[in-house]
């Protein structure tokens, strides 16, 4: 049994069809496929069911699957193991991060590290946070940037900082004018929010049922651009974090009273996977840039 060809069977569990495996392994897809009937022959078992469009596990590749990956991650861990023993700072970091905190965190923070560190290379992938955990265990990604709460034993969380949320009013609106304002206030405002699966949408509506009140919520939308854009319209109000808060025609930005209406941004990692250097270089450069003033909002 070769390496490659456990790559080469999970990149076809992955994307479905041998032809795109193929293109993703950068291999002609007739080799591809003679390496996995080599491995079918090997193990025994046939692996996937060839239809006509797509490849399908059949309940031996569902079974033989995990443990693929699980050597293939092995083995990349010992490489970077061997390579910390170097003390060299080259490698690659996969970060994950939502998406409400990807567009204002990164750009400047990556920017810096970049610089610091030329021979590093930093992927990003924006999900929401349920996807991310996913990632993580399947160390599809090394380190993850999410709000708290994230449940799980098998998961390590760092705290990076802890930020404001802000209500969004149209600027006509009759408590525009307030310097603070709390979620009491807005109980019976119609509501415009993230859709179902971003955590700050999870957040918020935690905050309000700590006040034993529910949004009345009659928009939903993937993105703070949209929302912003129909509060500015006058469709109803709105919620954001700190880092969030930028000039808006229309709208206006008012810090929200109480100590519910908080959230913590954290490094999350896998407790089960090999932490490399390049990662906890990563990692300290995030912890460190996260507290210098200017460089969020609070």
């Amino acid at each position: 049994m070769e390496v490659h060809q456990l790559r080469y069977f999970c990149a076809v569990a992955r994307h479905g069809t041998f032809t795109r495996a193929s293109e993703v392994e950068h291999v002609a897809q007739p080799s591809l496929s003679q390496q996995i009937l080599k491995l079918e022959a090997e193990l025994g078992a046939r692996l996937f069911d060839r239809l006509p469009r797509f490849a399908k596990l059949t309940v031996f590749g569902k079974a033989f699957l995990p443990k693929a990956e699980r050597i293939l991650r092995e083995l990349e861990e010992a490489k970077t193991e061997l390579r910390d023993m170097s003390g060299n700072e080259k490698g690659e970091v996969v970060v994950g991060i939502i998406p409400t905190i990807a567009a204002y965190l990164l750009p400047g923070l990556l920017n810096d590290f970049t610089v610091r560190h030329p021979l590093i290379t930093i992927k990003i992938i924006e999900d929401i946070t349920p996807a991310l955990l996913l990632r993580l265990h399947e160390g599809t990604i090394d380190i993850a940037v999410a709000a708290l709460p994230i449940a799980g034993s098998e998961l390590a969380s760092v705290e990076l900082f802890e930020e404001k949320f802000y209500a969004v009013l149209p600027e006509k609106h009759r408590l525009a004018s307030r310097a603070f304002i709390s979620l009491a206030e807005l109980n019976r405002e119609p509501f415009l929010l993230l859709k179902e699966g971003h955590c700050f949408r999870d957040s918020l509506i935690a905050a309000c049922h700590k006040l034993s009140m529910s949004p009345s919520i009659v928009f939903e939308s993937g993105q703070f651009a949209t929302i912003l854009a129909m509060v500015s319209a006058g469709m109803g109000v709105s919620a954001v974090p700190a880092m969030a808060v930028q000039p808006q025609p229309g709208c206006k930005f008012i810090p929200i009273s109480g100590k519910h209406s908080t959230r913590k941004v954290v490094i999350v990692t896998s407790r089960h996977h090999y932490q490399s250097r390049v990662q906890r270089l990563l990692m300290k450069h995030m912890r460190d840039a996260s507290g210098e003033p200017g460089r969020r909002a609070s």
